[in-house]
């Protein structure tokens, strides 16, 4: 019999801190899960339907859910440049998100959606109907679509539908040599890809600096940097926030755009808070032209150590001194938590600086340590890197120089 004195196991300490750290959530954010608004005027549900009754001859073209990218790739490769435009223009939504898929004919296909979603849009401005707050939000989705059609932008993926997703390219994404990834955390969506003040921390700004990092880290280097938001992330930090739910469906989506970008380039991951829970989810099964995954302000990656990710890719990771992430729990129990800490020293990730980031959300912003470090990974310019510990324990068993 156990003593009514007896101290409480570490299982029950440690559920009590889970608990814990719910309740906090709750209390401080309420229970923030994604709320889904009606589209005007396109949907995606709509548009695969269309893209099922699709025939070339006699053949369906491939199912966006099951096809595996090489096969999409194939098919268009055998369609010709005429029956894909035809396709671009009919099936939009479709084809702008279908990871395989040339990349400029998605660019096409988007710009046609985001016209088509701009001119369905615009009539909420007007619609006395509607609340203040609807307006203004009718007002935001305006100008982000107004501003996805400037000229030059390359955008990979758009889906207005729910809170949205969105994927654009920086640089030459069929002629690039290495391509970074930038996989964001909590509260990202359509209207939060970016952003006027704050830059740096929405996606379209932490690519526009990995971009321009990695050019001057390495002139004249092939490279491309996809600003991905692709995937429905938690609103805010809530229950969403505390579980994998969110981030397991993103891996999904994550390992097919790694497998459906073009050519032979070298890809590296950098996945910011959330985004590294989605990233060691996905870790398992991406493919092995991922060679570099970087987190920064981990909660966790869902694995107690490095080895225990199931990937060949090199494991970096880094955290500012002033990220508040530091103070959440670092365990997983009953789904609840992300596991250990990435930058532990017994979890085997390579260390590197953050210093110059100044909080969570500083990770990307120029002139840190933290972006310079990111961009010497991008650009495979290792001997650049700036370990977090004096001795360069980061740089071991790397051999070559630049790596381009």
């Amino acid at each position: 019999m156990t003593s009514v004195d007896a101290p409480p196991s570490l299982a029950v300490l440690r559920t009590l801190l889970v608990l814990g750290v719910v309740l906090v959530l709750l209390a401080t954010t309420g229970w923030t899960t994604i709320r889904q608004r009606p589209v005007s005027g396109l949907s995606m549900e709509a548009a695969l339907a269309s893209w099922a009754r699709e025939r070339i001859g006699d053949v369906p073209p491939p199912d966006p859910g099951t096809a595996p990218p090489r096969t999409v790739a194939a098919w268009f490769a055998a369609l010709g440049p005429a029956r894909a435009e035809g396709l671009a223009e009919r099936h939009p939504l479709v084809v702008g998100n279908l990871d395989g898929a040339p990349p400029a004919l998605r660019y096409r296909a988007n710009r046609i959606a985001l016209t088509r979603a701009l001119a369905a849009e615009r009539p909420r401005l007007r619609d006395t109907r509607l609340s203040a707050e609807g307006r203004h939000e009718a007002r935001r989705r305006v100008d982000r679509f107004v501003s996805l059609l400037e000229p030059g932008r390359r955008i990979l993926a758009f889906d207005p539908t729910g809170t949205g997703r969105a994927a654009e390219v920086l640089g030459d994404l069929e002629r690039a040599r290495r391509v970074s990834v930038i996989v964001p955390g909590v509260d990202t969506h359509l209207l939060t890809f970016q952003k006027t003040r704050g830059r740096y921390t929405a996606p379209v700004g932490m690519a526009q600096a990995l971009y321009e990092a990695e050019r001057r880290t390495a002139p004249g280097a092939r490279v491309a940097v996809i600003a991905w938001a692709g995937y429905t992330a938690p609103a805010r930090v809530g229950v969403d926030a505390a579980t994998g739910r969110l981030a397991a469906s993103g891996a999904a989506r994550l390992v097919r755009l790694t497998e459906g970008l073009p050519g032979k380039a070298r890809v590296a991951l950098f996945c910011h808070s959330y985004g590294s829970v989605l990233c060691g989810i996905a870790a398992p099964r991406l493919p092995e032209r991922v060679t570099d995954l970087a987190v920064a302000g981990s909660p966790g990656m869902r694995v107690e150590t490095a080895a225990e990710l199931g990937t060949r890719a090199r494991i970096w990771a880094m955290r500012d001194a002033g990220d508040w992430i530091a103070d959440v729990p670092h365990l997983e129990l009953g789904g609840v938590g992300h596991g250990a800490d990435p930058v532990a020293p017994e979890f085997g990730a390579r260390l590197v600086s953050a210093a110059g980031a100044a909080g969570h959300s500083g990770y990307f912003e120029p002139g840190t340590e933290s972006l310079g470090n990111f961009a010497a990974i991008g650009a495979g310019a290792f001997g650049r890197i700036v370990c977090a510990r004096a001795d360069r324990a980061c740089h071991g068993g790397i051999s070559g120089g630049t790596g381009l």
